[in-house]
């Protein structure tokens, strides 16, 4: 199990932790500040998934202009861990 912990860029979360097995999945998805509610489900949603799979359908995703948003983030971060 490889944890990682990523500071996003140019949104409201400041921190994202995650664990990574042995099969790229990931779990115990949080993030430290942002939209509580929405980024908890995110952490739901994932729990157990394909760390790639996920990766795919979160890049790119805007929130508000920013040209990133905290699910993007997640991406990268992701990607980098990958």
């Amino acid at each position: 199990m490889q944890h990682i912990n990523y500071r996003p860029q140019g949104v409201c979360s400041v921190a994202i932790s995650f664990d990574l097995d042995d099969e790229g999945k990931i779990h115990d998805l949080k993030f430290t500040n942002g939209c509580d509610g929405n980024l908890k489900a995110i952490g739901r949603l994932l729990e157990g998934r394909d760390a790639k799979e996920a990766a795919e359908i979160l890049r790119g995703n805007d929130c508000r202009g920013r040209g990133t948003s905290c699910a993007d983030q997640l991406a990268r971060a992701i990607d980098e861990a990958l």
